[in-house]
């Protein structure tokens, strides 16, 4: 095994031709001929076909390959006969006429088939459920769209490195075992064995290490760092995730918005994508949430929510006046064009009573607009003052369809109509393909309602707008964040502040927060007591590389760019993680099970 030299399967080219090359890696696939015997060897760098002749002395051993077998192939770089040329792989002018075989390993038959093309380049079927994918990562990461996607993470993330070291930051790594100071999410807590009863914990992210580093004069840091939260399960959350996180000191939300675009300019160039904005627009929270119903807005898109809550203050209409009456709202969007495809049947059965239920709504209310006037089941209760109001309002055309939902809780009604639009944008296939349309939310509110007082919207370092000295607790809800989020189809990719750099201000959020001093000093102590030693104004954002990279290469699932994921349980199938541990490591730990 002459690994010293080496040749890619996948970079060969007619300049080798006549040369002998030393190729390693897997079968492929294995055609027998009966008088020739063909393989395709595959590598991370792609596929070449290999030819074995009957008179060559190793004939009978290359007869016994499989797919998966690892092997080392010693043959002179062949082109191909014109009608044998396979237009589907790179190398499919070329051909390997193989002058040595060494088997390196052989392979039992894997649990799915590997290879995604045929001998002719036809692609493969590949349905394989993802448990069985993850409980044998290791294979289906030899599957060429797999090895293409980490490679392409790779040089992504390369990318990102250039970057930010031309603009002056240095890469510094922070710790991975930390104090636990909870930031929204639950922490993952690993108990020490030295200091009895006492945890670390996993970092949600770098924040405050981060923050220190510009109390430390390091100027501008980056990392690109794993982080924990023990979140509940959703489809396309992990609870180990990586990100590029980021601070620089002596600089305002315009350098972050300037830096930020020219990354994403530079990694969307590098997948092909071009047509950008120059800048992003801005858009305001609460003109996100009153438009698009969250504060992630896809922007590809119209259908914009419009409130008619003061269409019908003198209705007649039963079920609009009871919510009006209470302080409720009404609010619809104009699904332009829809009506031929959206049937009254559609209408009131699938989405009034099954859809809009399992966002949380009670109930919708909707009309088509034909042959210029409003028609549905409940058009009749409307005066024609309403009906016409509306046809303006919403802007509404022949073959339209309007819908309303109304109720007593305002978020709510954004919250069904913000996914509603969404859903029925994907159902109606509007959302324009290859199409990326970016954008930075701003004007976060600084607090919001929680359980148990004010929470922090982001987190408690974020810095107010204004001065928040003296106000009461509905005062304080109305305040705005120096906060900002990139969002880019309805995903949020990155969000980050500018930073409290007073230690005085930093007291006046925990405690508005609801801290007492004494909890203060528990848990952020050594962190305001930093701040006092002459701390510089500071902001930062963290992007999502696997949210990122997942859009960058349009795949369905963030799973898909991750090495070795977790499933939608949060359980490693190949692992068979998280798992009990033995009563002696337990003992060590100061630990007892208690029973479930």
């Amino acid at each position: 095994m002459n690994w010293q030299q080496r040749a890619y399967c996948g970079e060969l080219d007619s300049a080798q031709v006549g040369q002998t090359v030393q190729l390693f890696g897997w079968v492929d696939a294995v055609r027998d001929h009966g008088h020739l015997l063909f393989i395709h060897l595959r590598d991370v760098s792609g596929i070449v076909q290999v030819v074995f002749h009957p008179e060559a002395p190793f004939y009978a051993q290359a007869r016994q390959l499989r797919s998966e077998f690892v092997v080392s192939i010693v043959g002179e770089v062949k082109t191909r006969a014109a009608d044998t040329v396979n237009p589907h792989l790179n190398t499919g002018t070329l051909e390997i006429e193989a002058k040595s075989l060494e088997i390196l390993n052989q392979a039992q038959t894997p649990p799915f088939e590997v290879s995604e093309k045929g001998f002719s380049g036809e692609v493969l079927p590949f349905k394989v459920d993802e448990d069985t994918r993850l409980t044998y990562r290791y294979l289906d990461l030899r599957r060429p769209s797999m090895q293409r996607h980490l490679v392409e993470r790779s040089a992504l993330l390369k990318i990102v490195r250039d970057y930010l070291s031309e603009a002056r930051f240095i890469e510094v790594e922070t710790p991975v075992l930390t104090k636990s100071t909870p930031e929204g999410a639950r922490d993952y807590l690993v108990p020490s064995r030295v200091h009895a009863g006492h945890f670390y914990a996993l970092p949600q992210s770098p924040q405050l290490f981060k923050q220190l580093l510009m109390v430390g004069g390091l100027d501008r840091y980056f990392q690109i760092v794993k982080c924990f939260r023990d979140e509940d399960l959703r489809p396309n959350r992990q609870p180990e995730f990586t990100q590029v996180d980021l601070e620089a000191s002596f600089i305002d939300e315009t350098f972050i918005y300037s830096l930020l675009e020219g990354l994403i300019h530079r990694l969307f160039a590098h997948t092909g994508v071009t047509h950008l904005p120059a800048t992003f627009p801005h858009i305001t929270y609460d003109e996100s949430m009153s438009k698009y119903g969250n504060d992630r807005p896809d922007l590809r898109f119209g259908w914009e929510l419009v409130e008619v809550t003061d269409v019908f203050k003198d209705t007649s209409y039963k079920i609009f006046r009871m919510i009006l009456e209470t302080g409720g709202m009404i609010k619809g969007m104009n699904l332009k064009g829809q009506a031929a495809k959206l049937s009254k049947n559609i209408l009131q059965e699938e989405l009034a009573k099954g859809l809009i239920p399992k966002l949380g709504g009670k109930g919708m209310t909707w009309m088509k607009v034909e042959n210029g006037q409003l028609d549905s089941n409940i058009v009749q209760f409307f005066s024609e003052a309403e009906k016409a109001a509306l046809l303006s309002r919403m802007g509404a055309e022949e073959g339209d369809v309007l819908i309303f939902v109304a109720d007593q809780d305002r978020a709510l009604v954004h919250s069904i109509l913000g996914q509603f639009r969404v859903i029925m944008a994907q159902r109606c296939e509007i959302i324009p393909e290859n199409t990326f349309a970016p954008c930075w939310v701003v004007d976060f509110p600084l607090f919001e309602n929680s359980a148990h007082g004010l929470g922090a919207v982001h987190h408690p370092f974020t810095q107010p707008q204004g001065d928040i000295t003296g106000l009461d607790r509905e005062a304080l809800l109305t305040q705005k964040a120096r906060a900002y989020d990139l969002v880019i189809n309805g995903e949020e990719v990155g969000g980050g502040s500018i930073r409290i750099h007073s230690w005085t201000q930093q007291e006046q959020i925990f405690q508005a927060l609801g801290y007492t001093q004494a909890q203060i000093e528990e848990r952020f102590g050594f962190f305001v007591r930093a701040l006092k030693y002459g701390t510089p104004p500071h902001g930062g954002l963290a992007l999502g590389v696997d949210r990122l990279v997942g859009m960058l290469l349009g795949v369905a699932s963030i799973r898909e760019v991750i090495a070795f994921p977790k499933n939608r349980m949060a359980y490693c199938p190949l692992t068979e993680s998280p798992s009990p541990v033995s009563s002696e490591q337990l003992n060590d730990l100061h630990i007892r099970v208690t029973e479930l």
